[in-house]
């Protein structure tokens, strides 16, 4: 008897419909056949259970793009949030600060757009 592998759960991509970074991470998936599907957080907003649970798996500190110009134009007392809640309220008011793009399958979550890790994680399906 011969079994079949199911296929691939579907890709999902987190971001903004004007980042030039999720672009290229949504136009690499395409390249190489990875079903995927994009969600613009500024017009569908993440649950805070879903932004906790991906803190959970990358720390707050890699979730937020503290490099960003939306994160450099905040005010030093709002740079230092001490729990979840706190990071919660800012990525409610400034969505842009969750680092783009958030790519979520079977095998976890990550950030940003790479093609060597892009490549290595999803060549092999």
């Amino acid at each position: 008897m011969t079994s079949r592998s199911s296929p691939p759960a579907k890709v999902m991509v987190y971001g903004l419909n004007a980042c030039s970074t999720c672009d290229k991470a949504r136009a690499w998936l395409t390249g190489h056949g990875v079903s995927h599907q994009f969600i613009d957080y500024r017009e569908h907003p993440i649950a805070a259970e879903q932004l906790v649970a991906w803190a959970t798996s990358l720390g707050w500190e890699k979730l937020v793009n503290r490099a960003s110009y939306t994160w450099r134009d905040l005010p030093d007392a709002r740079k230092n949030p001490m729990a979840a809640q706190d990071w919660l309220a800012l990525i409610a008011e400034f969505p842009a600060l969750v680092k783009r793009p958030v790519v979520v399958g079977e095998d976890g979550v990550q950030v940003g757009f790479n093609e060597k890790r892009f490549s290595q994680r999803f060549d092999s399906q």
